[in-house]
Parts: structure tokens; C-alpha cells; sequence
């Protein structure tokens, strides 16, 4: 589809669900990102209790859509939500995708939520203006093979299209972002696309979309330009990052003892290693600390975290890496984490233990304030270091 195709979607949903619609409002939209919001009914008129908030929703849209499916999340943890953008899957064919899950999600939420159903998702039905939806005629199989053929050089167009044609009124994706920066998402796209041409492809289209959105935010955010942390691909890879906390707390005893790190090794950081797995943004990613060896703040004997929101359960696929990051950062301070100067190497055996845990546990991981030490949830202590 062009950018055009897509740009048509995006005004005709803006037309229908405009930011007063009683029902379903489009809040903002760029060609990669949809913000919405679902209105619940307000209580009967008298009743004490505040009305209801909207319910947010976000959607980001793939550089090879429609080939690929938009990624929905809601900021709710409610599992009866995830199961409806779960079902958003099964609609995968379609000229106007977008509006066609876009039309089971907002049926499917007044189903949840027992409201009618609102007469303008039948709007969503209607064609898209001749020549903006991506085929306007039947494509006969012959055709069809052709077009396979040439998916990936149209994947190239729709990106290089999407870079010319900004919306009007809106930022480009790469704005605010350094030149070196730049390079590495660059660098990234084209090592993709020569994966995809080789069939050697990595990881999953639906992880490696968002993995790269939550890229340019941070290259984007203060928080890294200030320096309060850094980041870096280990090996080109868009699911291993190395995270290096480079500023805490001044007033913290882990401050002070970076500082002395920092004369003795000539280190003043904390190394963190982000693990990212197929299925990402639905399950959190592993995070343990590389070096230097911690005791406290929650960081177990192989420098596994535990924290309730790298756990299933604690876990929303909302959440931003920067803002996990920054979580980080300050629950190593509130935990009073301190370095372990002199200390051996973790044993490989302690991580591969704890990893297994953490990946495979159903319960909360929940930190003990007093001793550091972890409850599993299933009657199981773990004590770091």
C-alpha cells in the first residue's frame, strides 16, 4: 500500500471518530502511530462516583503494512483486554486493515463492557477513495505472484515514501534524534531488510517494529541525551541491548560507591543486560546486572532483578524501555544497593538458574524491604548474593 493508501485510512478514521465522538475518539496520528481513546458511559445522573476515564489505546503501524499487522496495547493491565487485541490477529487480509480491526476492536470493547453497539463502525465498511487502497480490482493468482515478488522492494518504497511525505502538521519519526543515532537505526533497517532478502529473518515482525520504536523514543528522550543512561546494541542485535546506568541518586550510598569504582577500575557505571524475546511487547524483557557485582536492591546472587514489573504478572505492554530503565535505576537506590568491592566474577551456573526462574515463574517476584530478600510468590525465598 502507499503512503497515500495509508494516509487515506488515517483521515477517514479521523472524520468518523473525530476527538468529541461520544464513543471512540482519535486522539492523534502519525503514518507509524494511532493514539485513541474508548469512552465508557458516564454513571446515572446523582450517583457520588466519578465518571469513568477514557480507555487509552495506542496502535503502531509497521513499515510493511499491510503485509504486516498494526501492534495494539491498551495502559491496562485488565487480561480481559489483551484477550480483545489478541482477536485483532485473526482479521489479517484486507485492503483497509486498519479500519477492519479498528471496527472489531471498537464492537469487541462494547461487547466487554456491555454498552450498544455505536451506529458509525458501519462506516468503516465504506471503500476508500479509487487508487488509495492498494488494489481496486480483482488480482488474479498470476498477479498475486508478482506482487509476492515484489514485497520487499515495496516494504523499501512505502519507508522511503513515509520519509518524503510527513504528515502535514506533524514530526517526522527521526526529528530530535543525533546524526550518529541516525546511522545506527540505519544500519538496523538495512541489516533487516538484507536478513529478509536472505531468508534468514530474526526474531518477529510485530517485536522487532516496536523494539525499534522504543529505539528512536530514547534517542529522542532527555534522560539520554542528558546522560543519566546509555545504550547499545550488542551485536547489531535489536533484542540484546547493553544499558549502562551512568547517574543515580547523588545523595545515595550507591553514588558513593561508583565513585570509588570509578578510582580504583576506572568504571562509574552500572552495566545492565535487556533481553528481548519474539513475542515482545506482551511478555517484559530479562534484565540482570552485568557489573558491577551489587548486593541489595533487589538483585539476586547471578544480578538477576527482582522487580513485580519484569514479571508476567507485573508486566503491561504499555510500558515504555525508558521508563523501565528509570525504575531501575531509582529501585537500586530505594533497595540501598551497594557494590561489592573485591567480589568474584557471578557464577555462569547462579544465571542460568535464575533466568530460568524468572522466565518460566507465573507468581510475582516481591522484594522484601528490610532483608533484599525475594519472595517467588509459590512459598519460594531468594536471597541475592
Amino acid at each position: 500500500m502507499s503512503v497515500s493508501g495509508l494516509k487515506a485510512e488515517l483521515k477517514l478514521l479521523e472524520s468518523i471518530f473525530d476527538k468529541d465522538h461520544e464513543r471512540f475518539r482519535i486522539v492523534s496520528w502519525k503514518l507509524d502511530e494511532l493514539h485513541c481513546q474508548f469512552v465508557l458511559l458516564p454513571p446515572p445522573p446523582g450517583s457520588s462516583p466519578p465518571p469513568p476515564a477514557p480507555l487509552t489505546i495506542h496502535c503502531n503501524i509497521t513499515e510493511s503494512y499491510p503485509s504486516s499487522s498494526p501492534i495494539w496495547f491498551v495502559e491496562s493491565d485488565d487480561p480481559n483486554l489483551t484477550s480483545v487485541l489478541e482477536r485483532l490477529e485473526d482479521i489479517k487480509k484486507s485492503n483497509t486493515l486498519l479500519l477492519q480491526q479498528l471496527k472489531r476492536l471498537i464492537c469487541d470493547l462494547c461487547r466487554l463492557y456491555n454498552l450498544p453497539q455505536h451506529p458509525d463502525v458501519e462506516m468503516l465498511d465504506q471503500p476508500l477513495p479509487t487508487g488509495q487502497n492498494g488494489t481496486t480490482e480483482e488480482v488474479t493468482s498470476e498477479e498475486e505472484e508478482e506482487e509476492d515478488m515484489g514485497e520487499d522492494i515495496e516494504d523499501l518504497d512505502h519507508y522511503d515514501m513515509k520519509e518524503e511525505e510527513p504528515v502535514d502538521g506533524k514530526k517526522s519519526e527521526d526529528e530530535g534524534i543525533e546524526k550518529e543515532n541516525l546511522a545506527i537505526l540505519e544500519k538496523i533497517r538495512k541489516n533487516q531488510r538484507q536478513d529478509h532478502l536472505n531468508g534468514a529473518v530474526s526474531g518477529s515482525v510485530q517485536a522487532s517494529d516496536r523494539l525499534m520504536k522504543e529505539l528512536r523514543d530514547i534517542y529522542r528522550s532527555q534522560s539520554y541525551k542528558t546522560g543519566i543512561y546509555s545504550v547499545e546494541l550488542v551485536n547489531d542485535s535489536l533484542y540484546e541491548w547493553h544499558v549502562k546506568l551512568l547517574k543515580v541518586d547523588p545523595d545515595s550510598p550507591l553514588h558513593s560507591d561508583l565513585q570509588v569504582l570509578k578510582e580504583k577500575e576506572g568504571v562509574e557505571y552500572i552495566l545492565l543486560n535487556f533481553s528481548f524475546k519474539d513475542n515482545f511487547p506482551f511478555d517484559p524483557p530479562f534484565v540482570r546486572v552485568v557489573s558491577p557485582v551489587l548486593t541489595g536492591g533487589y538483585v539476586l546472587g547471578g544480578g538477576a532483578l527482582c522487580m513485580e514489573l519484569l514479571t508476567k504478572q507485573g508486566w503491561s505492554s504499555a510500558y515504555s524501555i525508558e521508563s523501565v530503565i528509570m525504575q531501575i535505576n531509582a529501585t537500586l537506590v530505594k533497595g540501598k544497593a551497594r557494590v561489592q568491592f573485591g567480589a568474584n566474577k557471578v557464577n555462569i551456573l547462579c544465571i542460568i538458574i535464575e533466568v530460568t526462574f524468572v522466565l518460566m515463574s507465573e507468581e510475582p517476584c516481591i522484594p522484601m524491604q528490610d532483608s533484599g530478600a525475594c519472595h517467588s510468590g509459590t512459598g519460594r525465598w531468594l536471597y541475592p548474593n
